[in-house]
């Protein structure tokens, strides 16, 4: 089976963007490596340093449309970036080895963990998700999702119900059932998106816990925690409904934010909540609070 690769070289600010545009296209795995010849010291867990120049690579199903996909592009990147897009046929076996070279375990706050599947850690009492390549993008590299795992690790979620929404490969899910929720809404417009999230869920022990939908045909329950980890407009745009899924005095947070979008976003919410201290990671950051709209 081949799969469809695409790749660029750009500078170290742009790589998370671009990161983050190509896993909403539908990536199933994306790579960050050295465009140049620059070695990086071992890093922190969680950290990310990433090359001055940086090759972004993105992985897609060989049966993607090509001319569909390249249009989407075309309304995200600039027409320089657009430009010097490689696109290539590869085998389905390269790229799962290739994958895991760059997957190490990962903590977050202070007990949780993301480990490639099969690795062990020896934090007596760390909480661990087990992810590993095929479908699973969104494994806690990227700032965005560091940023919402932290904030769960923070939260009290034992006995809680959690809403994941935009839930990718369902590593903020699983995470927060690790941490003690009871039960998970798992919402998103792309079906890989949810048969990713009920693998690895499978593969983490909770798959009774967790439950996928469509958008259109999620329940309208209301949970004690929402986290969407998705992009500014979208989130500007569903800011009622997504309240709306959350109780009264539930807790939220959003991600997939730039920092330059921050108070335009905020604003948004305030009406609805009382938002907490902004928290930033690199050029992203993590928007939190507490819905005050009763009813």
């Amino acid at each position: 089976m081949s799969w469809l690769q695409l790749s660029l070289d750009t500078s170290e600010a742009q790589a998370p963007i671009l990161e983050l545009v190509f896993e909403n296209l539908g990536a199933l795995s994306v790579t960050l490596g050295d465009a140049g010849d620059q070695p990086l010291l071992e890093t922190p867990p969680a950290s990310e340093q990433l090359w001055q120049h940086t090759r972004v690579t993105a992985l897609f199903e060989g049966s993607q449309d090509q001319q569909l996909l390249q249009q989407a592009l075309g309304q995200a990147l600039s027409e320089e970036l657009l430009n010097s897009l490689c696109w290539e046929r590869i085998e389905d076996r390269i790229w799962e080895r290739v994958w895991l070279e760059h997957f190490k375990p990962m903590s977050f706050g202070k007990r949780l963990w993301v480990c490639p599947a099969g690795e062990q850690i020896s934090e007596p009492d760390g909480v661990v998700i087990q992810l590993d390549p095929g479908l699973a993008f969104g494994t806690g590299t990227h700032p965005t999702t560091a940023l919402c795992l932290t904030w769960l690790d923070s939260q009290a979620l034992t006995g809680k119900t959690v809403i994941d929404y935009g839930c990718g490969s369902g590593i903020l899910g699983i995470a927060a059932l690790k941490l003690g929720a009871s039960s998970v809404i798992a919402i998103d417009h792309d079906p890989q998106a949810l048969q990713a999230s009920q693998d690895n869920a499978v593969k983490n022990g909770v798959a009774d816990r967790l439950a996928t939908y469509l958008p259109n045909e999620a329940p309208a329950d209301k949970a004690d925690y929402l986290v969407a980890n998705i992009l500014a407009g979208p989130l500007i745009e569903l800011a009622p409904q997504l309240i709306d899924h959350i109780k009264p005095n539930g807790h939220f947070a959003l991600s997939g934010i730039l920092t330059e979008q921050a108070d335009e976003l905020a604003q948004r919410y305030r009406p609805f909540a009382s938002l907490d201290p902004v928290k930033q990671l690199e050029e992203w950051v993590l928007i939190s609070g507490v819905n005050r709209k009763n009813g």
